[in-house]
């Protein structure tokens, strides 16, 4: 609801693109704050890649201040951005759309598809490096290669 009159109202004024995006943005996610602490590792590393985000985090402060003055999640969110190195935050690809193909997967939204499984897997921890990202896709994935192989077979 809150989006959807933020672009109505930002739609009729002369903010620039980039400046309606990031508005539309605090509106969109000012919200998930309330769940930080219980947030899986990639969602809270995705949450804190928002571009700008340290707007994000002041628009939260402020609600809280003007509110419940219950600063807990600030707290727990600074804390997060301030020790966790940004290559935890935003790490390198573990695997690349022709490490899958080079895998036997044909192209198409598959790859999409483990390239984004991939991706969570290692912000939550599960894998730390290409093999073990290579055996995550062929462990999660393998079923449904045989399913892509048996129906090109049959065609």
């Amino acid at each position: 609801m809150g989006l959807a009159i933020g672009k109505q109202i930002l739609g009729g004024l002369r903010f620039s693109n980039d400046d309606t995006e990031q508005i539309l943005s605090l509106v969109e996610h000012h919200m998930k704050f309330k769940d930080v602490e219980r947030m899986r590792p990639a969602t809270l590393k995705r949450f804190v890649r928002l571009p700008r985000f340290e707007e994000h985090l002041a628009l939260h402060r402020l609600d809280c201040l003007s509110s419940h003055r219950n600063l807990e999640a600030y707290e727990f969110v600074t804390d997060f951005v301030r020790t966790t190195p940004p290559e935890v935050v935003r790490p390198a690809r573990l695997v690349t759309g022709e490490d899958v193909l080079a895998l036997g997967y044909k192209p198409g939204p598959v790859v999409g598809r483990i390239l984004a499984a991939v991706e969570e897997a290692q912000l939550n921890g599960e894998v730390g490096s290409r093999e073990e990202a290579i055996s995550f896709v062929e462990s999660k994935f393998r079923k449904e290669s045989e399913k892509l192989k048996f129906i090109t077979k049959n065609r």
